[in-house]
């Protein structure tokens, strides 16, 4: 079945490769060429199709991003979208438009921790996992619950990412779910336990000051469940959360990082700069020298040496190099300042009990913490429990 779908997307796309066509306005997904036939889905305004066949009395067949198949009228479909088209809307076409959470057609996940699939096959390769209250393009949405839609809009087979419908709705109510879940059997441990996980992934999309009385109530299922990993990864979150609830000023966490440098081998750079000739003789050459295209052009060279140890962007003609990557170990620290220095030994609990109100964190991205700058941010990476690396990221 799944070599099916991927051969049918990729007969679709030689096909039509040159004829991309969209729709003008909200319509419907019909079964046959006739507006009171029943229908498949709801099409937003700017939503992709395929054609299928030749104007039949106004009416073409198309396909839908998910492969759905029906007939819509041809007034609608266009070959490219103006600002001064005449949308017409539909009342009950369930997909949302731009706010405040995602700017084109959307709508939110339900589920935690839902697998977004390559193609709409159950056992199809997963592309990202999606949270409860992430945003996802939606441009059509099939009537039935249990059809797959693509929430990425696009009939690309490298891009498209396929959920099935019951799992996209209105974006939760933070306040509802915890109403829910304090409503429950205290010994429903399974359903706490399903709900508590929305929660607590909701809180993350609502706002650092909605984590802790997530943690909280998830906290009480994993005392329930009386798993010691779950136990101790809990109580790493809910320290996290009670950090981020408590979050500095912008002002204060720039000032608390601006004169950020490391120490090499024993050897203190400025900031995060280091001439070559330092670089050389505390490392060496570098096993590996490649060029990196840099659109932007925020790095000091496009040349980059490789160490072990670290990785830095290297201008050879000025005799400069900027630390881009460090890996901590027992010759590399980090000291954001004299009062804080991060060594090898440091442990991820330990560095969110004493820095967490001057970090950013995002379920997203597990055990990496990033403290902002004016035009940067260091990324601060953990494994197994102790500090691993520090990279610093330019806004482009």
């Amino acid at each position: 079945m799944k070599k099916l779908y991927f051969l049918l997307f990729f007969c679709s796309l030689l096909l039509y490769s040159q004829e991309r066509y969209f729709l003008n306005s909200d319509t419907r997904l019909y079964t046959s060429p006739n507006s009171s036939a029943a229908f498949l889905g709801y099409f937003k305004y700017g939503a992709e199709i395929r054609l299928l066949g030749e104007s039949q009395n106004g009416w073409r067949k198309v396909k839908a991003d998910n492969f759905n198949e029906g007939f819509i009228e041809e007034k609608y479909v266009a070959a490219r979208l103006n600002a001064k088209d005449v949308k017409i809307k539909d009342p009950q076409n369930p997909i949302l438009e731009g706010g405040a959470y995602y700017g084109g057609n959307h709508l939110f996940i339900l589920a935690a921790g839902l697998k977004a699939r390559a193609l709409p096959d159950k056992n199809a390769k997963i592309r990202e996992i999606l949270f409860t209250g992430d945003a996802a393009a939606v441009n059509y949405l099939p009537v039935n619950p249990d059809e797959w839609v693509n929430i990425n809009g696009s009939f690309s087979e490298e891009y498209a990412k396929f959920t099935l419908r019951k799992f996209l709705g209105l974006r939760p109510n933070f306040d509802a779910l915890i109403k829910d879940f304090d409503k429950l059997d205290v010994n429903a441990v399974a359903e706490r336990k399903t709900l508590s996980e929305r929660i607590v992934e909701l809180a993350w999309n609502s706002g650092y000051s909605s984590l802790v009385p997530a943690y909280k109530r998830y906290s009480e299922v994993v005392t329930q469940l009386n798993d010691p990993k779950l136990i101790a990864e809990t109580e790493l979150n809910m320290a996290l959360a009670k950090g981020l609830s408590q979050r500095k000023k912008l002002e204060d966490i720039i000032a608390f990082s601006k004169k950020s440098h490391y120490s090499l081998r024993g050897f203190i750079t400025n900031s995060v700069y280091i001439s070559q000739t330092d670089l050389l003789k505390t490392f060496g050459n570098p096993p590996k020298k490649t060029h990196i295209s840099d659109e932007c052009g925020l790095y000091l060279s496009d040349l980059f040496y490789y160490y072990p140890d670290l990785e830095v962007s290297v201008d050879e003609k000025q005799n400069k190099a900027e630390i881009i990557k460090v890996f901590i170990n027992e010759n590399n620290k980090f000291i954001i300042n004299q009062n804080a220095i991060l060594d090898y030994t440091l442990s991820e609990k330990a560095f969110i009990e004493k820095y967490g109100t001057y970090i950013e964190a995002s379920l997203k991205y597990p055990h990496k913490y990033f403290i902002i700058m004016e035009d940067s941010q260091f990324t601060l990476e953990f494994k197994n429990g102790k500090l691993f690396s520090v990279e610093i990221f330019y806004y482009c």
